[in-house]
């Protein structure tokens, strides 16, 4: 996987532990689910703008290379 910026983090005293933005309490799921809604990045990041772009994008490159390295390890 290519090296990214710590975008994602997780910590049980920050909603349970729920994997968020770093410096925000964005649950990545909340970008998940805006893009399986037919919402594009530019009206999320309208909802969450303590996300920024290169956060989404970043995490979004992320999700794609991990399921690009499952699909290659099968």
């Amino acid at each position: 996987m290519a090296n990214h910026p710590k975008v994602i983090h997780s910590d049980p005293d920050i909603l349970g532990g729920i994997p968020v933005f770093v410096g925000t309490r964005v649950p990545v799921q909340n970008l998940i689910d805006c893009l399986e809604a037919g919402d594009s990045v530019d009206e999320f990041l309208t909802s969450f703008p303590s996300v920024t772009r290169e956060q989404a994008v970043s995490a979004l490159e992320i999700a794609r290379e991990a399921l690009d390295s499952i699909a290659h390890s099968h």
